[in-house]
This record gives structure tokens, C-alpha cells and sequence, in this order.
């Protein structure tokens, strides 16, 4: 198992990663099957704005295989035949992972999560939300999902700590939404992975240093981290098409990641380490499309340097 005390060991990694974190503890491959269930969020239907987020695009990070399918079931089994090697065994996770997951009648999330894990062979439900849609009788929901050998995980947009940047992004909610989320949900026992994004325009590198000391010092179990990038029809295409915003070269992504996860707590699994959208959908930067050439460098990058996750982290 893993000790959290002996930084740099992990899996051969110079970071903790949720891949191999869920083959050591299911000794199987585990992968999510993505849901579109919600279909809104309150930064859409009027309760705080018609807008949306500046990067967030009309299908809200939608994956493909939902399309067409109207039923959770249905979108679950296309997600499976999707995936290749089905000979292999595999356990599944059921991924909320369109728009704000939590943003229905408590009775009508019970219904779809009951439905999500009902699927053969899922032993695990991660929900993806907004930190302004968690009063508590949701995360006793969520809560009661919790059992032996299963996966169960809930995702907050954190983004960034910076107001000025939740701002820029259109958010429509504080940094202390988020902290509040964080620690109501860790009294309720429920692991909980924030989102991020590097390369928000105006912040500097101190900006998100910043927020990942942060994140190291809330109860928090994972980080998604996600760059800053351009997607189709979404409100920032137009800042960059006027050159008003500039994604990070490939170099200065890999150097700012690596910088991020350095003042990581080791603990932290890393569920995502860069941004991912289809050819169709992106505008830039288009280095993103090269997901291996992406890890490969940060990890090449952690070599040269000699360091590793948490290793500019004080445990003090």
C-alpha cells in the first residue's frame, strides 16, 4: 500500500494517480462510464444567469457516447461497447458528468443514482457539481452511497481560490462556497475531488501556487486539474479570437503543472492532469489533442528536476 510519508513512490510515478490507485486497491481495470442526466445548471436556467461559464460549452462537458441515448442505462451500455479489449475484466464506475449533478429535487437524484448503479457491473458512483448545489439533505444522499469495496466520489468545481478569476470565468459563486462544500461534505464522510484550472487569464504563476496550497490544506481527496483552453462556441472564443486571452504553450503548461503538483500534499490522488476534448470542439491549444506526448513530459519534466509530488509540501 501506499505510504504517504514516502513521497515519489508511487506506482513508478513521481505522482499519485487515481488510474493506478484503483488497480492496487480493485487488482482490475476500473473505468468510468460518463452520464448526461441533469441537462442545466443555475449558471444556465436563470437562477443566477442565462450565460454559463466563459469555458464551459452548451453540451456541459457532455461526453459522446450519451448522445442519442435518453436513458441512463442506455448511455452506460454504449459507454461499455465503446471501450476496447472486452474480453478483459473490468468494474465501472458511474460518472455524473455533465452540467451540476446535484441540481434536481432530492427525490428525483435518488432516482437517478439508484438507476446508475443498478448497471451490471458498477461498483462505484462519482458525482460532478457545482459548489452552490450541495445543501445537506443532498450530501446525506450522496453520503448513503457509501459501502465497502465501492468507488464513491463527489466532484466539486473549485476551479481556482481567486475571486478575481471566478469573476472572469463568470462563476456565480465564492471561493467560501467552495470551503464550505468541502468541509460539510468531509464531515459526512464523502471523498471529494475539486476541479481546477491552470492558465486562468490575469492569474500569475504566484496566483496558482496559491491555489494549490489551498487545496492541500482542505479535507480534499483528489484534484483534477484541467488547462485553460478555447472550446467551440463558448463566451471566451470571442476574448480569443479578439487575442484578448492566450492559452500556455505546451512548455509552459508542462512547467507550471509540475510546479502546482510540487506543492501538492503526496496524499492527493491526481484523477486528471490536463484538460481533454474532441478535434471538433477545441480551438486551442491544439498540443492538448497529444494526450501521451502530454504525460510523457510532465513526467520527463519531474526527472530532470529530481522531484515529485509534495516535494515542495510542508507537512509542519
Amino acid at each position: 500500500m501506499f505510504n504517504y510519508h514516502n513521497p515519489g513512490r508511487w506506482f513508478g510515478k513521481p505522482y499519485f494517480f487515481f488510474g493506478d490507485y484503483l488497480w492496487d486497491k480493485y487488482g482490475t481495470r476500473v473505468l468510468k462510464l460518463p452520464i448526461n442526466a441533469i441537462y442545466t445548471c443555475p449558471n444556465r436556467d436563470g437562477t443566477l444567469s442565462h450565460e454559463g461559464c466563459t469555458f464551459c460549452s452548451e453540451d456541459g462537458s457532455a461526453s459522446p457516447t450519451c448522445i442519442g441515448f435518453p436513458e441512463i442505462p442506455m448511455q452506460m451500455e454504449n459507454a461499455k461497447n465503446s471501450f476496447k479489449r472486452k474480453d478483459k475484466k473490468t468494474r465501472y464506475i458511474a460518472y455524473f458528468q455533465a452540467f451540476s449533478n446535484t441540481y434536481a429535487p432530492i427525490t428525483r437524484l435518488r432516482e437517478l443514482y439508484d438507476a446508475a448503479v443498478a448497471v451490471k457491473d458498477v461498483s462505484g458512483l462519482m458525482i460532478a457539481t457545482r459548489p452552490d448545489c450541495l445543501p445537506d439533505d443532498i450530501l446525506d444522499l450522496i453520503a448513503s452511497y457509501k459501502m465497502d469495496n465501492f468507488e464513491l466520489w463527489l466532484e466539486i468545481g473549485m476551479q481556482t481560490m481567486h475571486e478575481k478569476s471566478l469573476n472572469l470565468l463568470n462563476r456565480r459563486h465564492t471561493h467560501q462556497d467552495t470551503r464550505d462544500s468541502i468541509f460539510r461534505a468531509a464531515e459526512k464522510g464523502i471523498p471529494v475531488c475539486v476541479h481546477i484550472i491552470l492558465g486562468v487569464p490575469q492569474e500569475s504563476w504566484k496566483d496558482m501556487m496559491m491555489t494549490a496550497k489551498e487545496i492541500s490544506s482542505l479535507p480534499v481527496q483528489g484534484v483534477k486539474i484541467h488547462h485553460f483552453h478555447i472550446i467551440k462556441d463558448t463566451k471566451i472564443e470571442s476574448d480569443y479570437n479578439k487575442g484578448k486571452v492566450t492559452p500556455f504553450s505546451f512548455r509552459e503548461y508542462v512547467s507550471y503543472v509540475c510546479d502546482f503538483i510540487e506543492r501538492l500534499r503526496p496524499n492527493i490522488l491526481i484523477h486528471r492532469l490536463h484538460g481533454d476534448r474532441s478535434k471538433e470542439s477545441l480551438i486551442a491549444p491544439l498540443w492538448a489533442m497529444h494526450k501521451g506526448t502530454v504525460l510523457k513530459a510532465i513526467e520527463d519534466e519531474f526527472h530532470n528536476r529530481g522531484s515529485f509530488q509534495g516535494f515542495l509540501y510542508s507537512f509542519s
